[in-house]
């Protein structure tokens, strides 16, 4: 069965590099899937792009801003029955495609496991700590929320078509996911698909992931009844969620010292309150 795999790239030149290399390692027959990249307008230029690529994937230029938008570039010139979905970032395991297509031949969707890279892994920062317990937990996206994130997404590519493709200025992979299920179609959890994504390392980093999230989540949830009241009530209850995770950080087994772990304690609480002022700042700024 083919499959195209769509990369959506923006200024990321050696995380792309990463990620093709990774590519090449696949277990699954190289004759049988096609990579596209689809390039959301780096500052670096198309030139610099293609030279990193160098051959291992087909170029397309997505002229409208947004990962989604990228996404969806690269759908409209794939050829495959199924559409793999990875960011520029992650670093898929040899056996990702096996996995994932076995997966999605008994299922319309199916999202694989994120594992998270740390530079070293014996003394990760305080923000990597805090990334390696809380970040990309697909099984819980899929199995508990419903949806899939699209850095590991399987799906065929007739149901694409029929469901759309991904929007801009939401979460548009909780936006599609909700959609995907909402006509109708199933998404199963390939926990053997496997790809690494570099964790944030440093507050500043983590911080500007958050403010794109925020800001994706309260348009989201705007959108639907008595959105501004759920967002409220969310954002009041964030900074006392800290709390109710205080077992899960001091007792994860990814996190070696008691150093580490206080250390992804601290960034817990630091960035609920965050996203207790920065939920409030949405909320204030559409009222007025």
């Amino acid at each position: 069965m083919r499959v195209t795999v769509i990369i959506p790239h923006f200024q990321d030149l050696a995380g792309l590099d990463r990620c093709l290399s990774a590519l090449k390692q696949q277990t699954y027959p190289s004759t049988d899937f096609e990579i596209i990249v689809a390039d959301n307008g780096s500052p670096v230029g198309e030139a610099a792009v293609a030279e990193c690529i160098a051959g291992r994937a087909k170029l397309v230029i997505a002229s409208e801003r947004g990962a989604g938008m990228a996404r969806n570039a690269a759908a409209a010139a794939a050829s495959g029955e199924i559409l793999a979905f990875v960011d520029s970032d992650c670093v898929p395991d040899p056996e990702w495609l096996e996995a994932g297509m076995a997966a999605v031949a008994n299922s319309d969707i199916a999202g694989g496991q994120v594992r998270v890279l740390v530079d070293d892994p014996s003394r990760p920062t305080p923000t990597e700590a805090f990334e390696s317990v809380f970040a990309f937990n697909f099984e819980d996206y899929i199995l508990k929320k419903g949806f899939t994130g699209s850095g590991n997404m399987f799906v065929w590519s007739t149901i694409f078509r029929d469901v759309g493709g991904f929007r801009n200025g939401v979460s548009e992979d909780v936006e599609w996911s909700h959609r995907a299920r909402a006509m109708g179609y199933g998404i199963a959890y390939a926990p053997a698909a496997i790809v690494g994504h570099p964790a944030r390392r440093n507050w500043l980093e983590l911080k500007h992931k958050w403010r794109r999230l925020a800001s994706e989540q309260f348009e989201l949830k705007r959108a639907r009844p008595a959105g501004s009241l759920r967002w409220l009530i969310l954002t009041w209850v964030t900074p006392l969620s800290a709390l109710v995770h205080l077992p899960k950080v001091m007792m994860d087994p990814r996190l070696p010292t008691i150093g580490s772990r206080l250390g992804a304690l601290a960034i817990l609480f630091r960035i609920r309150a965050w996203r207790f002022i920065e939920g409030n700042r949405l909320l204030l700024r559409r009222e007025s």
